[in-house]
């Protein structure tokens, strides 16, 4: 078991915001944070549009893949963030719950993702800020 602060990201496809804020949270953190995502009913695989967004920033979720959440997977995480899951999240005692409500890039052209992509980075660094406070001082 890590002493790092853990985070799992969940969203129904595990496809467009979950993996974006996983990006960004281990872009930013590096190994500040362990960083988790998955989903609900997880899609066959990633949101074109926001690996293409992520990469304007220099992130490259493409990569990644959507997952399944495991029960397991949230109650070993500190903090879950939810985006748009529902009742499909288990909840687990001593585990924060967050809901980020974001709108779905699913479908959506990258000119729609970017200003989700740019929410979700704000508050991954208000997250981050958060749970690592040293790290505050020495963003990219």
């Amino acid at each position: 078991m890590s002493d790092l602060p853990s985070v799992l990201f969940v969203c129904v496809h595990n496809a467009g915001r979950s993996q974006m804020a996983a990006g960004f949270l281990t872009h930013l953190g590096g190994n500040s944070v362990e960083v988790r995502s998955a989903g609900s009913a997880p899609a066959e695989s990633i949101n074109s549009a926001a690996v293409e967004a992520m990469a304007e920033l220099g992130i490259d979720i493409s990569a990644q893949s959507p997952k399944i959440l495991t029960p397991d997977a949230v109650d070993t995480s500190d903090v879950v963030i939810t985006m748009g899951c529902g009742d499909a999240c288990p909840v687990f005692p001593g585990v924060s719950y967050r809901d980020w409500a974001l709108p779905d890039p699913a479908g959506k052209g990258v000119d729609a993702v970017r200003p989700i992509r740019d929410e979700i980075k704000s508050r991954v660094e208000d997250l981050l800020t958060e749970l690592v406070p040293a790290q505050a001082g020495s963003r990219r």
